[in-house]
């Protein structure tokens, strides 16, 4: 088979995965699938299991050969050279620390078998300890340390031969998340003073957003939007996505006209939406998505139904957690909205309502994205 030729982005990229297919057992895990990763770039693939997250990274890593595509590290073709020859290194869920080597000598493994000299290879260890903040640890050994500070030692090993790309996947699965947010932190401290190229892969979208300079989105197979996580979040590509990351009101609508918004019909009421998909005409089934942050649920009053993006509702709960207020309603045709606000000093918990009680619900039309409902086909 004639080789692909070699992506521009390929020369440009200290990554580059070019139309990459890969299939276990006849079930495609990965489909013509093609990314491009910056260098010193911090980036984070997220999706649902078995949308192919950690199998693009194990192609990266050469621990598989795709079975079509390219893999590029530093504009060189690495498709089909082994792992160890590749300049990456990997960063797993578990720590895979030597329990029989202390933490210096546990860093200084790969030093070691470069053939680094003792002096040279411990006085990188001390360097990497002082990294990510264990060299008072130098001399333990690991089932002396919290999960926490074993995987940051896993870290400090996996930098030890300076790679050109780091690759994480889900290495914070197994730690609470009070140690989840501290090595979140960690993490980013340490990409952001080596200028490094992470690689993360994982399925936890709060992680993702806290740390990634971009996301790549994935869905069986392939990527279905890759952006900053602001754009990620507020301007989702399609439905699927805008349904995946975070939480979102949702309900269907029919398109009534087009123009510089959308004007639509829903059992509610009438909404209008400040994005719609290029290709929504009149006459559609849309789905309308808005995000809980930008829903609000306010005292019924005397104003008249007929205005947009105002629907009538029941009052379902409303929960104090921590410094924000969670308020849930319910309108008459069973469509649940939430919301979410910060609490303000000295705000009633209760909002001045209660279970039960009339309410409107209502949000700006430039927090209202329409949706091609097919793409839940």
């Amino acid at each position: 088979m004639m080789p692909l030729p070699v992506p521009q982005s390929a020369y440009q990229s200290r990554v580059s995965l070019n139309e990459v297919s890969k299939s276990y057992g006849g079930r495609r895990a990965l489909r013509e699938f093609s990314l491009d990763v910056a260098a010193g770039e911090f980036l984070a693939v997220l999706g649902p299991s078995g949308s192919g997250k950690t199998t693009a990274l194990r192609l990266i890593a050469g621990l598989e050969t795709p079975d079509e595509g390219q893999v590029f590290i530093e504009g060189r073709d690495v498709t089909c050279v082994p792992a160890e020859q590749r300049d990456v290194n990997t960063v797993f869920q578990s720590y895979a620390l030597f329990p029989h080597l202390n933490v210096l000598d546990n860093v200084a493994y790969g030093p070691r078998m470069r053939g680094l000299s003792r002096k040279a290879r411990h006085a990188r260890a001390y360097d990497l300890l002082e990294l990510v903040r264990l060299s008072d640890a130098a001399m333990r050994r690991p089932h002396e340390l919290s999960g926490g500070m074993q995987q940051r030692v896993a870290l400090a090993r996996a930098l030890a031969n300076a790679p050109a790309v780091l690759l994480l996947d889900e290495p914070l699965g197994a730690l609470d998340r009070k140690l989840r947010c501290e090595m979140q932190r960690e993490l980013r401290r340490v990409h952001s003073e080596l200028a490094g190229t992470f690689i993360y892969v994982t399925h936890d979208q709060e992680e993702a957003f806290a740390m990634a300079d971009r996301l790549a989105v994935m869905r069986e197979g392939r990527i279905e939007q890759v952006g900053a996580p602001a754009e990620i979040y507020d301007r989702p590509a399609n439905a699927w996505v805008a349904r995946f990351v975070g939480g979102a009101n949702m309900l269907r609508a029919h398109v009534d006209r087009i123009g510089r918004s959308a004007m639509l019909t829903s059992r509610p009421g009438l909404i209008e939406a400040g994005y719609f998909d290029e290709d929504l005409m009149s006459g559609d089934t849309a789905l309308v998505v808005i995000r809980p942050e930008a829903t609000r649920i306010e005292r019924s009053g005397p104003t008249a139904l007929t205005r947009t993006n105002r629907l009538a509702a029941r009052l379902l709960h409303v929960v104090t957690a921590g410094p924000s207020r969670r308020l849930s309603a319910v309108t008459a045709d069973g469509s649940v909205f939430d919301s979410i606000e910060a609490r303000k000093p000295g705000m009633s918990p209760s909002h001045g309502l209660a279970p039960g009680n009339p309410v409107f619900i209502t949000f700006d039309a430039g927090s209202v994205r329409a949706y091609r409902d097919d793409w839940f086909a």
